[in-house]
């Protein structure tokens, strides 16, 4: 019997078939799924800002697009997956509320997206499908048996990624 393993904000974990990973509430944060189809093992990370290099408290390494991409590469090849069978998934990164300006330092969604795209890319890992943007949170849920990226959102439906 699968179970669904509960992935909160600033979180990282690591799951193999026939269980599912799954986090809630992605506004500008970004759900960050890559995994080893072969050996149908995934991690899914829930980061909220786009950088460790700019905190003050860098400690938790999940919370940030670039720490929790090494973390999650870690964990999936020191359970025997192949960084070049590696490939990726990403949701949410929406922009939450309307501020006055053209400020970039406010887009935190879209920097989010840009750094977890830019990471993904200096690591060699293919990112197959995104659901980035919007104004709208996200649910995700993450099956490492066959790589579906199921995102439901209120008022825009649900899909397969």
């Amino acid at each position: 019997m699968s179970k669904i393993i509960q992935v909160g904000m600033a979180d990282l974990k690591l799951s193999k078939a026939p269980d599912k990973l799954m986090t809630a509430g992605l506004g500008s944060c970004i759900g960050i799924c890559i995994y080893d189809q072969k050996l149908k093992l995934g991690t899914l990370a829930h980061i909220m800002l786009p950088s460790s290099l700019q905190a003050k408290n860098s400690q938790n390494q999940a919370k940030f697009a670039d720490s929790a991409i090494i973390v999650a590469l870690q964990e999936l090849e020191k359970n025997g997956a192949m960084r070049s069978r590696l490939l990726a998934k990403i949701a949410g990164g929406a922009q939450m509320f309307k501020f006055a300006g053209e400020s970039d330092i406010l887009k935190i969604g879209e920097r989010n997206a840009r750094a977890v795209e830019d990471n993904l890319k200096k690591n060699n890992i293919r990112l197959l499908a995104s659901d980035t943007g919007g104004n709208y949170g996200r649910t995700i849920t993450f099956n490492p048996e066959n790589g579906d990226l199921l995102v439901r959102t209120i008022g825009h439906g649900e899909r397969v990624i």
